[in-house]
């Protein structure tokens, strides 16, 4: 009756089984994978939020394809304001999150079994996305050496007749990798080539661990690029479901590109009216917000590296962004059976990298914005098991 595409393993696995036993007896936990910014004590302007929804304007319909105009001049003013790039705002596209937003990117560019590069480690969302539009995604890798880098030779062995794009996350999730200058000239100098695209997804670019702005992929104009983020982590507002993809590139592809992103807009016309009229004071959250992320996280990476220092069995990796810390287990140790152990004998949560498409076992991700009380805690508890 159900379709090839939703033919998902829907039956706990050994972790989540673990998880749900032990909420279930009712003892505290320490959550050291919260990611969701309303639940970490961060400081919110509530009033201003709330009353920016106070807006007559949302009472009439007056549907926009790509979005309100007004909405799409406060992304342009984001990017010309934090990182000194001009874009037209009518090569925005907003959408209700980023998931909607590769949705409309994958089927602009991708027939059925079409394939999309993606890289790995990487984030488990990308694989209900692609089956979902009936793409098919292959890995390339992503290598650590003192810091990860992109191994070229496994981008080239991936490629097929059947490529249209290469996925980049800037930085990444969870390695906290930044895509490097050489990096993006190689993928630039690809694309011309094989006449691909570039989807780059920069959720987490305004969080580098040196307070360093990084160049966003809305500055790249030699390959057909769709630079994809939103309120959840830029202003810490998940659920306000405002994002946008950003179209750039040669004009023979730009322009095509966005006609056809609209129409594909206009036939779902997702996002509510509200919200978009509350956008910039929602955006503007940022100017409070990135701040208070940036010290937690930080003060936690700063206590991680303190706490770990003397820790021969366990390596943090070193990264460059994001929210997220990499932790590399010393052994043949695996890392679900790890985290079970920190879970069922020490309350804490921390989550194992085959989550993420780690190469081999042994590594734990751990969300650098949580609360700081239940991080400290929860590191000693997890260094203690070591």
């Amino acid at each position: 009756m159900f379709s090839q595409r939703t033919n998902w393993k829907l039956s706990p696995n050994r972790f989540a089984q673990a998880l749900e036993t032990a909420r279930a007896s009712r003892e505290a936990i320490l959550d050291l994978t919260i990611s969701n910014p309303t639940q970490c004590g961060f400081a919110y302007e509530n009033g201003t939020i709330l009353q920016a929804f106070h807006n007559p304007a949302a009472l009439s319909y007056t549907p926009q394809p790509k979005g309100l105009l007004s909405a799409r001049e406060e992304v342009a003013r984001y990017y010309h304001d934090d990182y000194h790039t001009a874009i037209d705002p009518e090569s925005l596209v907003l959408t209700t999150s980023t998931s909607e937003a590769y949705s409309y990117v994958f089927r602009l560019l991708c027939s059925p079994h079409d394939e999309i590069l993606v890289p790995k480690p990487g984030y488990p969302l990308f694989d209900f996305l692609a089956g979902l539009q009936d793409v098919a995604l292959i890995p390339y890798s992503l290598e650590y050496a003192h810091g990860w880098f992109v191994d070229f030779h496994s981008v080239v062995r991936a490629l097929t007749p059947r490529t249209r794009a290469v996925l980049l996350v800037h930085p990444n999730n969870p390695t906290g990798s930044y895509v490097r200058e050489e990096e993006l000239r190689q993928f630039n100098q690809l694309c011309q080539e094989r006449n691909l695209a570039l989807i780059v997804d920069e959720v987490f670019l305004d969080f580098p661990f040196d307070d360093s702005p990084r160049k966003t992929f809305v500055a790249n104009h030699d390959s057909l690029t769709f630079t994809l983020s939103g309120l959840s982590k830029i202003a810490a507002l998940p659920q306000m479901k405002v994002a946008w993809a950003a179209t750039t590139g040669p004009q023979t592809l730009v322009r095509p590109a966005v006609d056809r992103l609209e129409v594909i807009a206009d036939t779902f016309l997702s996002l509510n009216a509200p919200t978009q009229l509350a956008f910039p004071a929602l955006l503007a959250q940022r100017h409070s917000l990135r701040p208070q992320l940036l010290e937690r996280i930080g003060n936690n990476r700063l206590f991680l590296q303190s706490a770990m220092a003397r820790r021969n069995s366990l390596q943090l990796l070193d990264a460059d962004g994001g929210w997220y810390a990499v932790l590399k287990i010393a052994g043949d140790r695996s890392d679900e059976d790890v985290a079970i152990a920190l879970l069922q004998k020490h309350r804490v949560i921390v989550h194992p990298g085959h989550f993420y498409d780690f190469p081999s076992e042994g590594y734990l991700v751990l969300s650098l914005i949580s609360p700081p009380a239940a991080f400290e805690q929860g590191v000693e508890r997890l260094l203690s098991s070591f």
